[in-house]
């Protein structure tokens, strides 16, 4: 048979892999509330959960999911042991299978942390991590009590609805120097979801891209609110 005949054929083939993710705060007996923070483009979860030392608790646990494909941040193609990594959620490449991986990942840590205990879940993605969050709400059947997207768009491909994130309350938070997500951009997309029947709450800092501690005082302050605890 001639070789030119041939066709290069894209396939898959699912396998097992380690996942690593971090916690702070109490993850046994008198644990009330899990936090699922998901970080942003080229960070690690061991750094980004960093920015939630000041919530942590006895009642709460924060637990940061790490990405799972690394990369070297220099750019170089030349790595040494101190050259600084990242991971990211996904690419444009096969991006399909890696949404399905990390959302079957996230159910699983779910699955791991929470395992039947009556704990409210509060998601939040930063960054790229909003997309993460915010696809894994849609899509899990895992109960998740309120959704964070922090300075990060919409996912494309999710048509805002009232049933889309179940029961959990929707906030939006942004800095007011944040190149990622602009005010207007915000209250589009809040205009957007409100239209499809979800209610979205919006809380804003003077920061830029980044968790600063007095968003994260007003977001847990709204929660508890919300929640009654």
């Amino acid at each position: 048979m001639d070789a030119m005949s041939f066709v290069a054929a894209e396939h898959h083939l699912g396998v097992s892999r380690t996942a690593r993710y971090w916690t702070l705060g109490n993850t046994a007996a008198g644990m009330r509330e899990v936090w699922f923070v998901c970080h942003g483009y080229g960070q690690l979860a061991g750094r980004f959960i960093r920015r939630f030392t000041s919530i942590a608790s006895a009642e709460r646990c924060v637990l940061a999911p790490e990405a799972l494909s690394r990369f070297y941040l220099d750019g170089t193609g030349m790595h040494g042991p101190d050259s600084p990594v990242g991971a990211s959620w996904m690419t444009r490449e096969d991006r399909l299978n890696e949404i399905e991986d990390y959302i079957a990942y996230l159910d699983a840590l779910h699955d791991r942390v929470v395992a039947g205990r009556n704990v409210r879940v509060v998601a939040l993605g930063f960054s790229q991590g909003v997309s993460t969050v915010a696809r894994w709400a849609a899509r899990t059947s895992r109960a998740i009590g309120h959704v964070v997207l922090w300075s990060g768009g919409w996912p494309p491909e999710l048509t805002p609805g009232a049933t889309l994130f179940g029961k959990a309350r929707l906030t939006i938070v942004i800095g007011e120097a944040d190149p990622a997500m602009s005010a207007p951009a915000a209250d589009t997309l809040i205009a957007r979801l409100g239209a499809a029947g979800l209610k979205t709450a919006r809380i804003s800092h003077a920061g830029g891209h980044e968790v600063t501690e007095d968003a994260l005082a007003a977001l847990l302050a709204r929660l508890r609110m919300d929640s009654g605890m």
